[in-house]
């Protein structure tokens, strides 16, 4: 295939939702997004076993700091050369990032990683049921939610304030998707996630300092906490980056969906956190879901 013929079928995967390039490139796509996932939810997971100690901001501060301190070290960003119009999707990130995350961990203590982690879930699948195109990607992302209503079905909880916090997460985390794509496309390199991670770490200095002199941590739930940092900070941050340059939005936000899967799998593993049966049908439900929602669309004989 030509250089020309790639663009095409480039152009042509973009418009029909489908993951960009050759299976190859599709399968990039796919690794990464599950890595994310992966990183992600075991870093949760170890985070809340600091919350006895420092409470969900402590873990979220030393998130943040985390964060900030490993991708401006790598990255070495110069936020200086940024325009204005650059420094826009820089900040909002910013903020998103910090409050995604402080939401999602207040959450967490209220009502549990399961359902928290279900109700965030609720904004990638909007975003993917917005930008859907096709009427296959509107079925999958259907059945994404009907899986995802069932998962949180066994753990029913009358706390209305974490319930809010989930949500409030989840609007963040669709909010996340969109000025992530649009960031990557305004900012070259790591620079814009970077600059926009130190930030975030900045908001929450003041904070995160009270909270450890007021509560100061052992070794143990200091490395608890700074797990967390890496692994639901840091390699998320950069990794959804470089994602969501090779897939569309839409179908980033219906494969985003594995979240509550790995979610449910993790807990079980790390917080020795079981489920039922249906719970199960809900998570074959949900990966059904995404390996439709991957397939290619069949193109017409001739």
């Amino acid at each position: 295939m030509s250089s020309a013929q790639q663009i095409d079928q480039a152009a042509a995967d973009q418009r029909a939702g489908r993951l960009p390039g050759l299976p190859s490139g599709a399968g990039v796509g796919v690794a990464l997004m599950l890595s994310s996932a992966l990183a992600n939810q075991v870093g949760a997971a170890v985070g809340a076993l600091a919350f006895p100690v420092i409470g969900a901001v402590g873990v979220v501060a030393v998130r943040q700091w985390v964060a900030g301190i490993v991708l401006v070290g790598v990255v070495r960003p110069r936020p200086w050369r940024l325009t204005a119009a650059q420094w826009r999707p820089v900040l909002l990130l910013a903020v998103v990032f910090a409050t995604m995350n402080l939401s999602l961990y207040a959450a967490i203590e209220r009502i549990g990683l399961g359902l928290a982690v279900t109700l965030e879930f609720l904004g990638p699948l909007g975003v993917a049921l917005a930008a859907s195109r096709r009427r296959r990607d509107l079925v999958c992302a259907l059945v994404a939610l009907a899986g995802v209503v069932a998962l949180s079905r066994p753990q029913p909880t009358t706390d209305h304030t974490g319930i809010a916090l989930g949500l409030l997460a989840a609007a963040c985390w669709a909010g996340y998707i969109l000025v992530n794509r649009q960031l990557g496309a305004r900012v070259p390199g790591g620079t814009g996630p970077a600059t926009a991670a130190g930030l975030s770490a900045l908001l929450f200095l003041p904070v995160g300092i009270v909270v450890l002199v007021a509560h100061p941590p052992s070794l143990v739930v200091a490395g608890y906490a700074v797990t967390a940092g890496v692994l639901a900070s840091a390699v998320p941050l950069f990794v959804d980056l470089l994602a969501l340059r090779r897939v569309p939005a839409g179908a980033y936000g219906v494969f985003m969906s594995i979240h509550p899967v790995i979610a449910t799998v993790v807990g079980l593993v790390v917080l020795g956190q079981g489920q039922p049966w249906d719970a199960w049908l809900a998570i074959a439900a949900i990966v059904g879901a995404n390996v439709a929602g991957q397939l290619p669309a069949r193109r017409p004989a001739g």
